[in-house]
């Protein structure tokens, strides 16, 4: 098969399987959440309390992971972490109060940044220079794939018994992956290394490479972690506005844009690999600038769009072009970065994930309630103009740019 020559390492495969049964369990837990607080009499307020809190999570554990990883191991941490989030998931439907919930979604947050810091510096540790953003892409495409079915099993769980159901089943799916990778996957090479005796005499002592520190990552990065706020801003913001959006301005029913978020994660399913091959191929900052003018381009349409079926195109490419930004950015990562700092800079990117699911809906929905959704729309489509601007502006931060004018370089000196 194609894709296994391409992708050799066993382990790079074992992670997306686990990855898979991860993701099905995410899905299934997200779309019970919401049912179960509002069923066990959270306000909208309270439920909006606890999505923050489990972003403090994930900001609050990507700040040391990369600690962790180097004191215990990347294969170690992301094991911890899957089983970390099996107790926290399960635990869930067993709870009432407002606080043992609230400390609950802190873990939930902080495991799953942990599984995410810990699989994709594995994944790029492991992945071919010119394979970074096609062995990205498949991660988006395993995570994306347990996502779309996990509400289906859901759905036929609550069918058999409680919600309370959903939630065991979903840990239950999660310590089974977790289990898998502590007797399948082999320690990060990164990491560790073994030397045979007949080597020890041909070994020279060399001076250790310095690591880079924070920010200095931070910098090298810094197209990345502004792609990722970027989109996670806009993905916390759309999946709770569009669909009120186009119910009071556009006529939408309510059954209607349930169906909206499955064009999007179907845009995203469908071409995100073709857009990690294009970015291997041409450049990653350069293809990420151009899934965000397309991308931008489509949340525009939602203002003048009137046609249900056009709109449900419009979310298609969408999904098509702003979702498949990142992995691209995780590549453009990958070979910016040397493999000692992977776990840093993965560790700062998450952060910055984070930081804009934090600040999108709250700055969403003041826009929203006082500008209107129109307003709102134009304001997201701004911030992807912003990410288009300052791509262009670092656009040497791309070492395929880089590359290209060495040899542009090279081809006038030798016409000269």
């Amino acid at each position: 098969m194609k894709w296994t020559k391409r992708v050799e390492d066993p382990n790079v495969w074992r992670i997306y399987r686990a990855t898979v049964g991860l993701s099905v369990a995410y899905g299934m837990a997200l779309s019970l959440l919401a049912i179960f607080l509002d069923a066990k009499g959270f306000t909208k307020s309270d439920i909006g309390s606890l999505a923050f809190v489990f972003g403090l999570g994930i900001v609050a554990l990507s700040l040391v992971m990369d600690r962790l990883i180097g004191r215990f191991g990347a294969k170690e941490m992301l094991v911890t972490c899957f089983f970390g989030y099996a107790v926290t998931v399960t635990a869930f439907p067993f709870l009432d109060s407002f606080a043992s919930i609230a400390v609950l979604r802190f873990f939930d947050g902080a495991f799953s940044v942990g599984i995410w810091i810990g699989a994709e510096s594995m994944l790029l540790s492991r992945a071919g220079e010119r394979n970074k953003a096609f062995t990205m892409s498949l991660y988006a495409v395993a995570m994306g794939i347990g996502y779309a079915t996990g509400p289906g099993i859901s759905w036929a769980l609550t069918r058999l018994g409680s919600l309370a159901l959903g939630f065991v089943a979903a840990g239950v799916l999660s310590t089974v992956a977790g289990v898998y990778l502590l007797f399948r996957l082999e320690p990060d090479r990164s990491s560790r290394q073994v030397v045979s005796i007949e080597q020890l005499d041909e070994l020279v002592p060399a001076e250790p490479r310095r690591r880079l520190s924070r920010a200095e990552v931070l910098w090298q990065i810094k197209n990345s972690c502004l792609a990722t706020f970027t989109y996670g801003y806009f993905q916390a913001s759309v999946v709770l506005f569009l669909p009120l959006y186009l119910m009071q301005s556009k006529g939408i029913t309510e059954g209607q844009t349930i169906w909206i978020p499955a064009f999007f994660a179907l845009g995203m399913l469908l071409f995100t690999n073709p857009a990690g091959l294009l970015g291997d191929r041409i450049g990653h900052l350069l293809t990420m600038r151009g899934l965000s003018i397309v991308g931008m381009m489509m949340v525009l349409g939602f203002v003048f769009l009137e046609s249900y079926a056009a709109m449900c195109i419009a979310v298609l490419l969408a999904g098509a072009t702003l979702a498949s930004i990142s992995p691209v950015s995780l590549a453009l990562q990958g070979v910016s970065l040397r493999p000692e700092d992977y776990s840093r800079g993965t560790s700062i990117y998450n952060t910055f994930y984070a930081l804009g699911m934090l600040f999108g809906p709250k700055i969403s929905a003041d826009i929203f309630e006082h500008r209107g959704g129109a307003m709102m729309l134009y304001h997201l489509a701004a911030l992807w103009a912003g990410f288009v601007l300052f791509s262009v502006v670092f656009y040497r931060d791309d070492p395929a740019t880089q590359d290209r004018a060495r040899r542009f370089t090279l081809e006038r000196r030798t016409q000269s």
